[in-house]
C-alpha cells in the first residue's frame, strides 16, 4: 500500500537510515502531492500537479509563518531527534520562501537545538534560483538526488516537468561544495544498474564530487509495478564499484 500524504508541515520523528531520528518539515500541501518529478518509485503514488512554477499553487503552501511556528513548537518540545530536515511530499526548495525559512529554521535551531543538524532532500529542480544554491550553504547536510547516468534514464525514472533539464542540474550540483548525492537503483523497466548506465553514472558523481554518494533500492510499494528491488549484495558491488571508478566515498543502505 502506497503511503498517504503528509497532512502537516511538522512530521516525525522519523527513523532514518542516514540520518537517524530526523524531524521533518513539509513545505508542499497535504490535499494532492505536488512535485517537479513524477518518480516510478515515489512511495507516495503518482504525482498530482507536476511542475517547477509555484505561482499557481501559492494558495495551496504553508505560509512562512506558519513553517516556522511549527518548527518553533516543535524545537521547544519534549521530542528526541538529531536532524531537522527538509522533505515531505515533494520539493522543499520550489517553495517561494525556501532561503529565507532556511535562514528562519537555522535560527531557531541554534537557538533551542544548537546539537542538531539540519538537513535537505532535494531533486536539485530548484538549483537555478540564486537564492536556493545561497541557502544549501547554509544547511549541514544537503543531500541532492542523482538516479540516472544518462539524460534517457533520468527520464524514464523521474519522469521531470517540463523545462526541467538533466545536464543543468549535473553542472548546478558540481558547483556545490560539500554536498552528498542520494542515488535509487531500480531493477526491471526501466532500469539504472546496466554496466553502460553505471559507467555514464559513476562519470557523472566524479564530475559532481560529492562527500558521499547514498545508493539504496526500493522496500516500499510503489506506482510502478515494471521495476524491482536491487538485492542488498548487488548494492554493495555497485557502492564497491562506484568507490574504486571515482574515489567518492559510496555508502549502501537496505534493510
Amino acid at each position: 500500500m502506497l503511503l498517504e500524504l503528509k497532512d502537516g508541515i511538522i512530521y516525525g520523528p522519523i527513523n532514518s537510515r542516514r540520518l537517524g531520528k530526523s524531524l521533518g518539515i513539509n513545505l508542499m500541501p497535504g490535499r494532492f502531492k505536488l512535485c517537479s518529478f513524477d518518480c516510478v518509485y515515489c512511495h507516495f503514488g503518482r504525482t498530482d500537479e507536476l511542475s517547477v512554477d509555484m505561482r499557481e499553487y501559492v494558495n495551496d503552501l504553508p505560509d512562512s509563518d506558519e513553517v516556522v511556528r511549527a518548527v518553533e513548537g516543535a524545537l521547544k518540545s519534549s521530542l528526541e531527534f538529531g536532524y531537522v530536515t527538509f522533505s515531505g511530499n515533494g520539493e522543499p526548495t520550489l517553495h517561494p520562501d525556501f532561503p529565507e525559512l532556511v535562514d528562519e529554521v537555522v535560527e531557531l535551531r541554534d537557538t533551542y537545538r544548537p546539537d542538531a543538524k539540519v538537513a535537505l532532500l532535494s531533486n536539485s529542480t530548484a538549483l537555478a534560483r540564486t537564492g536556493v544554491r545561497e541557502a544549501v550553504r547554509k544547511i549541514d547536510a544537503p543531500v541532492f538526488k542523482l538516479d540516472a547516468g544518462t539524460e534517457r534514464t533520468f527520464r524514464a525514472i523521474n519522469r521531470p516537468a517540463r523545462r526541467v533539464d538533466f545536464y543543468d542540474i549535473v553542472e548546478r550540483l558540481s558547483s556545490l561544495d560539500g554536498i552528498r548525492v542520494q542515488s535509487v537503483l531500480v531493477d526491471g523497466a526501466p532500469s539504472n544498474i546496466s554496466a553502460g548506465e553505471l559507467e555514464s553514472y559513476f562519470d557523472l558523481v566524479s564530475l559532481i564530487q560529492p562527500v558521499e554518494v547514498h545508493i539504496y533500492s526500493i522496500d516500499r510499494p510503489v506506482p510502478d509495478t515494471g521495476i524491482s528491488l536491487v538485492p542488498p549484495e548487488r548494492l554493495e558491488d555497485i557502492a564497491r564499484a562506484g568507490r574504486e571508478a571515482t574515489g567518492v566515498p559510496f555508502v549502501a543502505f537496505y534493510k
